[in-house]
Parts: structure tokens; C-alpha cells; sequence
């Protein structure tokens, strides 16, 4: 292709995935930062695919994190546009050429995303199509059931990043992933900076990319179990990391302090303790957040 493009792909023991994936991906530039797997993934890559630049890391980054590593490389290559794409997913046709042209064309949307599908080909993706049943996507399920015509791009504020093409200009102005966010709730404050900088974010109806995931069933965690405190902590960086609205943490700290001290008079004391930790996890996010709410209201190659 004219333009110069690179596909970033995060690998943590993906192997069970990775030969369609990288086989898909082979018409690219790739670039595979590996999180430290315990599997065959990196010897399988540096066997099969000499081609890949490959960079192992002796710990796990994170999702954000890594993806960083790969975009600055790729921006540093001179890349003009950057395709991130997760390791359980696989392009279909020509899918990244057709986002490529039409972000060339309309260099407004700076985060681009196909319609994701199910690995049999037969369903949208669990994830993706809930959100896009959402009233802020606009007019796209009611276009695909009422048979109208279909719309080029339609604007969304948000999509999860399993397959997102960046633009440089976007990178430029807002940076990449924030450090503030480890797994979990990175893309969502992504498409927060964006929209805050008058980026746009789009989804082409006609092109498609796999996400070969199981539809898990998740399992709802428990009052005070580790799944619970991790879903809080994504939540309250989410809610508060947004630039596009007031940062409540404080208003936070003070409801929690008056619900603990109502569960101290009420001796729940179980309760009370869950509740504490609560309260330590966001005080030890507070400053984090402000400074992550500053470095993101600012234009700049941030976090690369």
C-alpha cells in the first residue's frame, strides 16, 4: 500500500490463536510485543514468521502499556497509520485496506474500527454488539433490521479496541494508552481523550474482523471478592480518568467515609472492613487521577 502502515498485536500465551492471526496479518508491517508468556509463542513467532519485529518483555505490561511500546516503534518507523489487533483476532479480506483509504479520506475519524464477529462467522461479537445495541451508536441496528441503506462510517463514542486503525495525527494529539490503566478500562478513557480533542471515533458497517473468543458467561462477583475490588478500581479510573466531565473523587471519599461510619454505629463490621478497603483504593488513585486529568487535557505524544 502507498501509505505506512503497521499492525501492533499484544501476545500473552497465544498460541491457540496465533497462526490465523499473524496468516491474516501477512500483506503488513507487524509488530508483536509479547507480555512475558510461559507458552511457545514467542519461539513460535521468531520460527514461523522471521519477519515480525518481535520484542519480549520479561514481565507482563498490560495491555496499555505494550500496545505503547509497539506504536512508538511503528510512529518511529515513520508509520502514517497504526492498526492495533488483538491476538484472538483475525482480519477478514481486505478489511484494513478499506479502513486505511477511508481514514485517508476522512482524517477526522482518528480511531477507526470494523464490525467484530464471531469466530463461526454467524454472530456479532457478544461484546461489540452490546454496546452497539447502545442509543449513543445512532442509527446502526435500526439500518441492518429495517434493511435501509447503510451509512459509510458511523460515529460512536466508543469502541473496544480488539481492532482499532489510529491514525498519526490522532497519536500526535493525544498520545497512547494512560499508564493509569493496567487491563480493563484503557480503551474507554482512549475514546474519552479523543472525543475531548475533537477526534472522531467510527465503526464501517461493511468490513469485518474476527474476535475468536469464547462468549463467556461472566461470573457476577461476590461483595468484597478480588474480581469485586478489581471492577471497582477499573470504574472509579474510568469515571474519574474522564476528561470530559468533573472529576468526583472527592465526592466519593466523602460518601464512602459517611457509609462506613453508618456501618460502624450498625456494628457491621465485615461491612465496615470492605468498605475500607474501598476507601484505600481510591485514596491511593486520587493523585494519580489529577495527574493523569492534566497530562490528558494537554495535545501531545503523551505516554509514548
Amino acid at each position: 500500500m502507498a501509505r505506512n502502515v503497521y499492525i501492533i498485536i499484544v501476545t500473552y500465551n497465544g498460541m491457540q490463536w496465533l497462526s490465523k492471526c499473524l496468516e491474516s496479518c501477512k500483506a503488513y508491517s507487524v509488530v508483536v510485543v509479547d507480555n512475558a508468556s510461559t507458552d511457545e509463542t514467542v519461539s513460535f513467532i521468531a520460527s514461523n514468521y522471521p519477519d515480525i519485529t518481535l520484542f519480549k518483555q520479561d514481565k507482563n505490561l498490560g495491555f496499555g502499556q505494550a500496545n505503547n511500546l509497539g506504536i512508538k516503534f511503528a510512529l518511529e518507523q515513520g508509520a502514517e497509520q497504526v492498526f492495533l489487533l488483538n491476538q484472538d483476532a483475525y482480519l477478514v479480506d481486505t478489511v484494513l485496506d478499506r479502513l486505511v483509504n477511508f481514514q485517508i479520506d476522512n482524517p477526522e475519524y482518528g480511531v477507526l474500527s470494523p464490525v467484530h464477529i464471531t469466530g463461526d462467522r454467524k454472530k456479532l461479537d457478544k461484546n461489540f454488539s452490546n454496546f452497539m445495541l447502545k442509543e449513543k451508536t445512532g442509527q446502526f441496528y435500526s439500518d441492518f433490521v429495517l434493511g435501509s441503506t447503510l451509512a459509510e462510517v458511523y460515529e460512536v463514542p466508543f469502541v473496544n479496541a480488539a481492532a482499532w486503525l489510529l491514525s498519526r495525527k490522532c497519536l500526535e494529539t493525544i498520545g497512547g494508552f494512560d499508564p493509569l490503566f493496567f487491563h480493563y478500562g484503557e480503551d474507554d478513557n482512549y475514546c474519552q481523550r479523543a472525543i475531548y480533542h475533537g477526534i472522531k471515533i467510527g465503526v464501517l458497517p461493511e468490513v469485518y474482523v474476527i474476535h475468536d473468543r469464547e462468549a463467556r458467561k461472566l461470573a457476577k462477583s461476590s461483595f468484597s471478592s478480588e474480581a469485586y475490588y478489581k471492577n471497582i478500581e477499573k470504574t472509579y479510573k474510568v469515571v474519574n480518568g474522564n476528561i470530559n466531565s468533573e472529576n468526583k473523587i472527592d465526592f466519593q471519599l466523602a460518601k464512602l467515609r459517611k457509609t462506613i461510619l453508618m456501618l460502624q454505629l450498625r456494628m457491621k463490621v465485615e461491612r465496615v472492613l470492605a468498605y475500607k478497603k474501598e476507601l484505600s483504593i481510591l485514596l491511593e488513585m486520587k493523585d494519580k487521577v489529577a495527574k493523569s486529568r492534566a497530562v490528558n487535557k494537554t495535545e501531545g505524544i503523551h505516554y509514548l
